[in-house]
């Protein structure tokens, strides 16, 4: 049985759901079907926002042939075996979902072909393409970026397709749903479509919860939730906001985030933003990561949670940071300018026949830098 997120996909930009940036009025992928000069492209954004539809209209809309591949499957042949049927002067549209998926070799291998537009490429990713992408390839793709939908484009989504199956909701229903699918409407779809096998054509918001059994966190590790989620969180700390510290910790928590990963970044923080504000902050760090690696999994929440509160409460200093990379600015700037004689090292008697070491005191309030930067400051402790 065909999906009903399949079932239901628009097959023109007028029936198309969401992305009014790039398909509304003489928005770039509009002006690309309107004028059909179609070049590749690089569609990044979450799931179920309608990268694969996107790309379906626009091949079909400027009358390019349009072959299908994902990226976690595909191997060189399968591009070979599509650069062989291509007709002589065609338009070839090779659409390669989760292309961050190819590797280095696989994207080196793909290159001559869409410089040379025997393939136009749409790829579709949920990861950052600048991280993803060989550097020649992005090169020559757009990339454009595409939202979450709303929730209202949700609940747009899951009336159309309630109308035509026949499928009663509750209100209560479509808010659940458009505020649980977390701007994923392919998952709207999917649970709609299960809670229908599952109860009926007459549903209610508690047939989707018993549906859904338990919670999902669109969450991945290497991706970009990941390191959306972990500066939402550092920043939260900063400014000591531990409402918000305590909820960003909790969502990474409960999407089985390494605790390690958690603690080593508020190890970092204790020195990065706390600082000698409350040298502690350090101490306490450490023994929070300490405490997630020895025990783990689910006892260790409670001992990120205690430091995060601790972290997120102390008074914040900057003053070590910014003084240590301004010395390193200096390191970079001036390379290894001579040290100070009185402050070298003087282990045989012809050093200290040279002046090594010579005229050093312990309380010596004269400068021991360089004679370039010697009344250089580093740390502002205001």
């Amino acid at each position: 049985m065909q999906p009903l997120a399949d079932l239901f996909r628009p097959t023109t930009l007028d029936s198309y759901i969401g992305q009014d940036h790039l398909v509304g009025k003489d928005a770039p992928l509009r002006r690309i079907i309107e004028t059909g000069n179609l070049h590749s492209l690089i569609f990044w954004g979450p799931p179920g926002c309608g990268k694969t539809t996107l790309a379906k209209i626009i091949a079909s809309s400027v009358g390019a042939d349009f072959h299908s591949l994902s990226a976690v499957s595909a191997k060189k042949d399968d591009i070979k075996q599509i650069i062989q049927s291509k007709e002589v002067g065609s338009k070839t549209v090779l659409f390669l979902d989760e292309i961050h998926r190819f590797n280095k070799s696989q994207q080196d291998f793909l290159l001559p072909y869409v410089e040379d537009g025997t393939l136009i490429l749409i790829g579709a990713t949920t990861e950052n393409p600048s991280f993803e992408v060989i550097g020649p390839l992005l090169s020559r793709c757009h990339v454009y970026v595409l939202k979450p939908l709303s929730e209202s484009q949700i609940t747009l989504l899951l009336t159309q397709a309630t109308r035509e199956l026949n499928i009663t909701l509750d209100t209560e229903g479509y808010e659940f749903l458009a505020s649980y699918a977390s701007g994923d409407g392919r998952k709207a779809l999917n649970i709609l479509e299960s809670a229908r096998a599952l109860y009926g054509s007459e549903l209610l918001k508690s047939h989707l919860i018993n549906t859904l059994q338990s919670p999902y966190l669109r969450y991945d590790q290497s991706g970009e939730e990941h390191y959306d989620t972990i500066s939402a969180f550092i920043k939260s700390l900063r400014a000591s906001q531990v409402d918000s510290a305590l909820y960003y910790l909790a969502r990474m928590v409960a999407a089985g985030e390494d605790p390690l990963f958690i603690a080593r970044r508020m190890v970092i923080f204790a020195s990065e933003d706390i600082g000698i504000a409350v040298p502690t902050a350090l101490v306490v760090a450490n023994a929070v990561f300490r405490a997630c690696e020895t025990i783990g999994y689910p006892e260790c929440q409670l001992n990120l949670a205690e430091g995060v509160v601790y972290l997120a409460s102390c008074k914040k200093s900057r003053a070590v940071n910014d003084g240590f990379f301004a010395a390193m600015e200096d390191v970079k700037k001036y390379g290894n300018l001579p040290i100070p004689l009185k402050v070298r090292n003087a282990p045989t008697k012809l050093m200290k026949n040279l002046g090594y070491g010579k005229g050093y005191q312990m309380r010596d309030q004269g400068s021991f830098l360089p004679d370039k930067i010697k009344n250089k400051k580093y740390l502002n402790q205001e």
